[in-house]
């Protein structure tokens, strides 16, 4: 999208980075043809049910790592129960260089081992939530590809205000840890039909990339 005025990489908060067009469109192409292999199953893309009963419009798969409510586990056990792909090399270098990216440093000592890759339709909603299922405290990237989106970011004491809400583009980065790491956000709003055209994409896909903290023998 041609931009008069380009958007600059702006701090939304301690330890929290938003740097637009962080991902060329080839590197978007690439990313997003990989996210639809990984999406196939075993343990591939799958609807979330929550403890109480209640669905999340967003779908989801893991890499590494299978997230489930509320935790962390190698195979897919809210789903078909087959052990998680692994977490590639590339992802994790990815993860280092958009840290580095986010803090202008030669990005963290920790291996990021956890992809967690969420498929928005246009319906689909994130409710304001924490990302505390990990025992490591090392930033978490998000990489957005396909359709813009309201990404609220807020305080790590409540769901409520004070919040920010950042407009988050195909090829957007956005890193948070330090102080923001505990921090809550979510996704209150998808915009249909704003993916650049050349993914041929309908929907949003967001690539989480965090640090377990946890044994690699567990």
């Amino acid at each position: 999208m041609s931009e008069l005025f380009p958007r600059p990489r702006r701090v939304v908060s301690p330890g929290a980075v938003h740097v637009p067009d962080w991902l060329g469109v080839e590197e978007q192409l690439a990313l997003l043809e990989r996210c639809r292999e990984w999406a196939r199953p075993p343990a591939g893309l799958r609807e979330v049910v929550t403890p109480g009963g209640g669905r999340m419009s967003v779908r989801q798969f893991g890499l590494g790592w299978h997230w489930f409510p509320y935790g962390y586990a190698r195979t897919a056990v809210d789903g078909d129960g087959s052990p998680v792909k692994p977490m590639p090399a590339a992802l994790a270098e990815l993860a280092r260089r958009a840290t580095a990216a986010a803090y202008g440093d030669d990005g963290p000592e920790d291996v990021y081992d956890i992809a967690l890759i969420n498929f928005y339709d246009a319906d689909a909603r994130m409710g304001m939530h924490r990302d505390q299922d990990e025992r490591s405290h090392a930033p978490v990237v998000s990489l957005s590809i396909g359709d813009s989106c309201v990404f609220r970011f807020g305080n790590t004491e409540s769901r409520a205000k004070p919040y920010v809400d950042v407009e988050l583009r195909s090829g957007d980065l956005f890193v948070f840890g330090q102080e923001s790491r505990m921090a809550y956000h979510g996704v209150p709003r998808v915009h249909a039909g704003t993916a650049p055209p050349e993914l041929g994409l309908t929907g949003r896909v967001n690539v989480t990339l965090r640090v377990s903290g946890y044994d690699a023998t567990r």
